[in-house]
């Protein structure tokens, strides 16, 4: 394999250490492409695998455990609270002494399809679970596994159009769950509305309980509890969960920034002031994004949207594939570890749209899982190694891999959930039902099952391989919460949207991007026209050499001769500016007036654009950016922003007597045509001519006065030919040839546009064609010392091509070179240029707002 950037190879290689058990990578590693074809027959194998595995777990808990809460696999015995030591918060937090593991697992029976396991579990719990109890556990932890639990196993209970339905069932779930509910209010009698962390199930909140609790803890309970209130018509739950919701977002910092741990009695942060993505953090931004999605309530859309764009911003790694731990003051990072719980985070990325960067973030827990045979508790990105080796079973990894399969449907998550299962069965299934791991490097275990064990990982496990599960059917609002348990609302519950709120906000739109999938390319540009998986990007081997792992497998059957490791580089996720003419420096108006900024039927219009505050953040389409804040106001989705602002203008010349058509037709041809080239991968639509539209450079020969006496031959009237030079694929270094007045095709990246040019006019050619990495508009502009440098351009001129019509001039070039199909051509088309000062497009009114060659696309300048 062959790295674009050589040195850093060395770096990751001599990092490598040898973590792996042995016995264990034996047992996966070796056999994971003996079968490469996931069939339909295959994928029921290891379903069913799955399915035996949880059983073997469940059925030694109901046998040897229950009615205690927890199966201790080990000694065989079952575990209930440590009653004889009350600190021992890592028991007791979950403990409750109320039979945890069976309603943790009722609607895992769901997704296993077992209604007579259901019905039996559901009398279980009415039989033997009582909630009046001595004892202190954490309000989360009893929230999302206790409380969940019963609430989905009664909308599955009391559902009469499936087959859980059961008809001797009156409501008892409901019942219970208030009956819990109630006895955990009273954690959120504070003076900010944040809980205390635990309660007393019998007593309350007891004297000297501490007044700290982590954001994730207080802020995940809207689900749960909004849910209760809902079915029950008792508002107490819901309100409760809304006010410590948003008592923790509106305590974020300027940047955006919530943090860890906070004072639930003065609502301050408490030291060192820090986030991320993982423990204390995660499930607060999970519970923005998925209320929203089962209530359709704007405002937690809206704390996603923000919330997401300045972790993006700020935790995000220069790489883009993994999250750091940041100042929430500053953005930043205040440690380099990578723990477990976040690996969550990729589902979620999957679950808001943004698929792409959702692949990035998981190959980073892939590569750690495949590294350990499991993922450690906590992994150092700095040095390269895990430092805490424990892996309890946790399911984030297998619900992110779930979730990245039913968005790309693409193999390679089945490839990673076989590995899951085979170092599941290997390392954690004892002869009593299924341990936790207390050290990876050993395997020594710990004598505990978690319930999560059964209501997440495997039930994720399973759906991964469960192509006809009607969960994959259901196109409702349901939600898996953060334990993993489904909930929905029925449609009478629905609170729809005010009209003086759905008049304040205006249009919006909601949609998603399609996952593009990977077509097989490499740096220079030639493009084969298949599509390839997962294992084919070409930032996959970094991920690998992230980690610090050695090559296997999986990794060399999508190993190329031709292949390319990237170094991946991103842009800026999101970012302020403050506006004003003419690049100069302003003081901020926080609240600009009617006449600056006014709000129109589909967004706003800015007259005055002096001191406002514009936040701009990427879109999920990869195709530009937004802007989503002007000043104090929100710019939601789908919504403009127009600019008419004369004091752009004032101070520059007439445009009419300088400005440059932005855009101009070429047309694309062989000198000598034959028709077998129509096969040829990418130019299926060719037909001997064809017109593609492209976008001018601001320097250089100006196309628009082409004549016959001009020195500028760029496309003149007979035709200019199109070479590649593919030991230079960017034109970012001199060429070793000459061009004989010939156009050079070249692709975007590493070095400027201008330096383009100016090593194409040293080399003979005539002019740059210059295909762009995505399908935004951009005409490539240069400052008067940059021009001053590069001397006399005006004989050679320089356009951008789309992203989507370069690759197929790219292979239209690649495929007559090979097989001597003659020439490939351009002449620009005089014919088509438009007449005029600007010509905007028929559908739109102005032109796009850039900003460091980024399109705003929801802008307008109005001219």
């Amino acid at each position: 394999m062959k790295w674009d950037k050589g040195p850093c190879v060395f770096a990751f290689v001599l990092s490598i250490t040898l973590n792996n058990v042995v016995d264990a990578r034996k047992s996966t590693s070796t056999s994971l492409h003996q079968e490469t074809a996931w069939t339909s027959e295959r994928k029921k194998s290891f379903r069913a695998t799955t399915k035996d595995l949880w059983y073997h777990g469940f059925n030694h808990y109901m046998s040897h455990a229950f009615p205690l809460d927890e199966l201790s696999p080990l000694s065989c015995t079952g575990r209930g609270p440590d009653w004889e030591n009350p600190a021992n918060i890592a028991r007791n937090d979950v403990s409750g002494n109320y039979s945890l593991t069976l309603v943790d697992v009722l609607d895992t029976l769901v997704v296993l399809d077992d209604p007579p396991g259901f019905q039996n579990a559901v009398q279980n719990v009415l039989d033997w679970v009582s909630f009046d109890v001595n004892t202190k556990p954490q309000v989360f932890e009893t929230t999302i596994r206790v409380l969940g639990g019963l609430l989905s196993g009664h909308i599955f209970a009391s559902r009469p159009d499936q087959p859980f339905y059961l008809p001797w069932y009156r409501g008892q779930l409901l019942t219970m769950a208030h009956d819990l509910g109630n006895r955990l209010l009273p954690a959120f009698s504070t003076p900010t509305g944040l809980p205390f962390a635990r309660v007393n199930l019998r007593h309350g909140v007891q004297r000297g309980e501490s007044l700290e609790t982590c954001t994730a803890g207080a802020g995940s309970l809207i689900l749960e509890l909004a849910t209760l209130s809902r079915l029950t018509g008792d508002d107490r739950f819901e309100k409760a969960a809304y006010k410590a919701f948003f008592a923790l977002w509106n305590r974020r910092s300027d940047i955006g920034l919530v943090g860890n741990t906070i004072n639930i009695w003065t609502g301050l942060w408490t030291l060192p002031e820090v986030t991320g993505i993982g423990a204390g953090i995660d499930s607060f931004y999970e519970y923005a994004l998925k209320w929203y999605v089962m209530s359709g309530e704007v405002e937690f859309l809206d704390v996603w949207h923000e919330g997401y764009a300045s972790v993006m911003r700020y935790a995000r790694s220069a790489d883009g594939h993994w999250f750091r731990s940041v100042n929430i003051h500053t953005g930043d990072q205040a440690y380099a570890t990578i723990d477990s719980l976040s690996a969550f985070w990729p589902g979620l990325q999957v679950l808001g749209g943004d698929v792409q960067n959702a692949i990035k973030s998981h190959m980073t827990y892939w590569n750690i899982w495949r590294r350990h045979s499991g993922l450690p508790e906590v992994w150092d990105a700095q040095f390269l190694q895990a430092t805490s080796f424990q892996y309890p079973l946790r399911p984030e990894f297998v619900e992110s891999t779930w979730y990245l399969y039913r968005a790309t449907r693409d193999p390679y998550y089945l490839d990673v959930g076989e590995r899951i299962l085979r170092d599941l069965i290997a390392r954690a299934k004892v002869d009593c039902g299924l341990t936790g791991i207390q050290d990876l490097r050993t395997n020594v275990r710990d004598d505990r099952m978690e319930s999560f064990a059964l209501s997440e990982t495997l039930k994720y496990l399973y759906l991964l391989f469960d192509e006809d599960n009607p969960l994959h059917k259901d196109d409702s609002h349901y939600v898996f919460t953060t334990e993993g348990h489904i909930l929905s609302l029925p449609k009478e519950v629905l609170k729809p949207m005010s009209h003086i709120r759905r008049k304040m906000r205006g249009e919006e739109n909601h949609q998603c991007p399609l996952y593009e999938p990977v077509q097989d390319s490499s740096p220079d540009g030639t493009i084969s026209g298949l599509i390839r998986g997962v294992g084919s990007r070409p930032d996959v081997d970094y991920a690998r050499h992230l980690i610090g792992l050695r090559s296997q497998a999986l990794d060399e059957h999508h190993w190329s001769p031709d292949g390319w490791c990237t170094v991946p580089e991103v842009d800026l996720y999101s970012f302020d500016f403050i506006m004003s003419p003419g690049g100069k420096t302003v003081p901020e108006d926080p609240n600009p007036g009617p006449l600056k900024l006014k709000t129109v039927a589909d967004g706003f219009i800015l007259y005055n654009i002096t001191g406002v505050r514009a936040h701009i953040v990427s879109r999920l389409d990869r195709k530009g950016y937004d802007i989503t804040k002007l000043g104090p106001h929100a710019v939601r989705t789908g919504q403009m922003v127009y600019i008419n602002d004369p004091a752009l203008w004032n101070a520059l010349p007439d445009p009419r007597s300088t400005y440059r058509i932005q855009d101009i037709k070429l047309r694309i041809f062989l000198d000598t045509f034959d028709p077998a080239l129509a096969a040829q991968p990418g130019a299926s639509s060719f037909n001997g001519e064809m017109h593609v539209k492209a976008h001018t450079a601001q320097f250089g020969g100006d196309l628009a006065a082409l004549d016959a006496s001009d020195t500028l031959r760029f496309g003149y009237w007979e035709g200019t030919e199109v070479q590649r030079d593919k030991s230079n694929p960017l034109g970012c270094k001199p060429y070793e040839t000459n061009f004989n007045g010939n156009a050079v095709l070249v692709h975007r990246g590493e070095c400027t546009f201008l330096e383009k040019l100016v090593y194409a006019r040293n080399a003979g050619a005539s002019g740059v064609i210059v295909v762009n990495d995505d399908d935004a508009p951009i005409n490539p502009s240069a400052s008067h010392a940059e021009l001053a440098a590069a001397g006399d351009i005006s004989d050679v001129a320089l356009v951008l091509l789309p992203h989507t019509v370069g690759k197929s001039i790219t292979t239209m070039v690649d495929a007559a070179g090979t097989f001597g199909y003659g020439h490939v051509m351009f002449a620009v088309d005089n014919e088509a240029w438009t007449k005029g000062v600007i010509d905007p497009t028929p559908e739109e009114f102005g032109q796009i707002l850039y900003i460091s060659g980024h399109p705003l696309l929801n802008t307008r300048l109005m001219i």
